[in-house]
């Protein structure tokens, strides 16, 4: 089954995470790739003492402010990254900020159609990110949207560390 959380709003990578914390409470093996983060949010550490493998994609500027071999390693970075969590076995695998991977050509777009494609009934593949390609919620058995209808960031407060991030 493919989960997708999507959208604007705060709580695409939360509901990821929240389904890797249940995934782990009853003996599933848990895969997580970070695209464009370095693994250091607050849940990841936890997730880690419980069992689950991450791989993060380290990135230090926005997508937007890359130069083109900033690019090129980032996507080397994400694509070697998801290459080394598909040799674990997992029950639960989440791509976070996949969306974003995609649209910004940051991974192997075939490798990660391909690792979509692996979802049987007995796995599960989640997605996350804010705009989703249509493979993606043609794919998708659960399709999540998260908008934003009110947000601190709004009115200038900065992330909050074990909240936000």
């Amino acid at each position: 089954m493919v989960h997708l959380y999507w959208g604007d709003g705060k709580g695409k990578t939360t509901a990821a995470m929240g389904l890797a914390l249940r995934a782990l409470g009853r003996g599933r093996r848990v895969v997580i790739v970070q695209f464009l983060k370095d693994g250091s949010s607050g849940e990841i550490e936890p997730l880690r003492r419980l069992g689950a493998a991450v791989y993060a994609c380290p990135n230090a500027k926005f997508t937007w402010l890359m130069n083109d071999a900033e690019r090129a390693q980032a996507r080397e970075n994400a694509t070697a990254a998801l290459r080394t969590a598909l040799t674990q076995p997992w029950d639960l695998l989440i791509l976070d900020e996949a969306c974003a991977a995609w649209q910004n050509d940051l991974v192997d777009r075939d490798l990660l159609r391909e690792t979509v494609a692996r979802a049987q009934t007995q796995s599960e593949v989640v997605l996350t990110g804010r705009n989703p390609a249509d493979w993606m919620q043609d794919a998708a058995d659960y399709s999540t949207e998260m908008r934003a209808c009110k947000h601190p960031y709004t009115k200038g407060v900065s992330a909050r560390e074990g909240i936000e991030y």
